[in-house]
């Protein structure tokens, strides 16, 4: 148990953001699950346009700190070789 008031703000803290975060890796598995999604149904311009509103987010998330970066690059790149394989 925290016994400083320093230690009782920063759990305050870490619960708030956790929140936060755990809002910020929800948003990014919803949009890559749309582009998966339209790449399933075989529809290129919907995964393309998915594939466009992702790529900052997944970015965003490497700069917030809720993604390491080699995983956003893999999931970007992932995606993008399933999008172009759709031609």
């Amino acid at each position: 148990m925290a016994n400083t008031p320093q230690a009782k703000k920063r759990i305050r803290r870490n619960a708030a953001r956790a929140v936060i975060n755990g809002n910020r890796v929800g948003r990014i598995r919803t949009l890559v699950k749309k582009v998966e999604a339209a790449v399933a149904a075989g529809d290129k311009d919907a995964a393309a346009t998915a594939l466009q509103t992702v790529q900052p987010e997944l970015a965003r998330g490497v700069a917030r700190g809720v993604l390491h970066k080699n995983t956003a690059a893999r999931k970007f790149s992932r995606l993008t070789k399933s999008v172009s394989a759709l031609s």
